[in-house]
């Protein structure tokens, strides 16, 4: 089945990362805790990203493991073999730690994309370890780190992620994003909040268009609040980007960048997979989680993933309640087939199958 879609093909170019060709300018974001390669197949299985991402790599932590040759973090699974292009986020505030990392992911990993994170508000990043988002309160750190970084990864293109600053009343996005450039970054992406917001209110894309004037040659991508195929088809026609980043919204609809591609190509946009066919996008999910943390680790590790593919969803509430228990992969599969949403045809005919699905949250 597929939508409607009397849009023409949009005149937005692909997205050239240094050497790296994004095509679609359609990024998945990097998401800790997230977006790990069960994930990331999930998106490939559908298409329409143009450059995936993995978890956000502590390069302190990676730095550790080398020195006592220990295995690295299942933050890093799947990157070695995997599709190409693919970016690997890493982030500390030290500058040779950072370009240390950077360099064995580009030279021994064949990465495609270094990512620098400057923009997680989470207090163990960013207050405790000071980096993340604590770094926009230091341009000048910033510009050693990126720079260090260039020449470590080169000629693996390094990329910048910040927000807009650090509270609304110090927004110093242009000044960091000039310095970046500066520093020999091959793209940035803003995400439009503050550290402050973590991910309340909206996202100020005025502020992220803002930027593009004074950069010279950098490619600018935006990042916040990108959850419906209107609203990333807006943020390339009307702001200022050469890119976007799609976030949140994807953890439960992974088809939503072959969506966004359709309409960008001006074609019909496919819709939205029927409520079953999301339930076996859920499973096939959890037998790769499976496949590689094993029964009891992967099963609580999935209970996350589940409630994102409900989410939204009728009856999403009850089905987070009884999947938040489940506790080995015959209780998730129970708790799938019970409870998970369905089709008000199949609810219909079969209600004491899915007591309570009909519940909004």
């Amino acid at each position: 089945m597929i939508l409607e879609n009397t849009t023409p093909r949009l005149s937005i170019p692909p997205l050239c990362i240094g050497r790296v060709l994004v095509d679609p300018p359609v990024l998945q974001a990097p998401m800790a805790g997230f977006t790990n390669y069960a994930f990331r197949q999930m998106v490939r299985d559908f298409g329409g990203a143009g450059l995936l991402a993995t978890e956000m790599v502590c390069a302190r932590g990676f730095a550790w493991l080398d020195e006592h040759e220990l295995e690295h973090p299942d933050r890093l699974w799947g990157v070695r073999d995997e599709p190409r292009p693919l970016a690997v986020q890493i982030w500390d505030n030290d500058p040779e730690t950072l370009a240390r990392v950077g360099a064995r992911l580009a030279h021994e990993y064949g990465v495609s994309v270094v990512d620098i994170n400057f923009g997680c508000p989470v207090r163990d990043v960013a207050e405790r370890a000071h980096s993340g988002s604590y770094l926009l309160r230091d341009p000048e750190r910033i510009g050693a780190i990126v720079a260090r970084v260039v020449q470590a990864c080169a000629p693996t293109p390094v990329t910048a992620k910040i927000r807009l600053g650090c509270t609304r009343d110090e927004i110093r996005a242009i000044e960091i994003a000039q310095i970046v450039e500066a520093a020999g970054a091959a793209a940035l992406t803003v995400h439009g909040r503050v550290a402050q917001d973590f991910f309340r209110g909206q996202a100020d894309w005025d502020q992220i268009a803002a930027i593009k004037p004074h950069l010279q040659r950098m490619p600018l991508i935006g990042n916040g609040d990108l959850d419906t195929v209107d609203k990333v088809v807006h943020a390339l026609q009307h702001y200022r980007v050469d890119g976007v980043m799609i976030a949140r919204a994807a953890l439960g609809r992974p088809w939503l960048f072959r969506q966004v591609q359709a309409a960008l190509r001006g074609e019909p946009v496919p819709a939205e997979p029927t409520l079953d066919e999301q339930r076996e996008v859920l499973v096939r999910h959890f037998r790769l989680v499976l496949d590689r943390f094993g029964d009891e680790r992967g099963t609580m590790l999935m209970r996350k993933y589940a409630c994102c593919y409900a989410q939204g969803r009728p009856g999403a509430r009850h089905f987070r309640t009884h999947i938040a228990h489940a506790a080995t992969p015959s209780e998730f599969h129970a708790v799938v087939e019970r409870h998970f949403p369905r089709s008000p045809s199949i609810a219909a005919a079969n209600p004491s199958s899915v007591v309570g699905t009909l519940r909004v949250p």
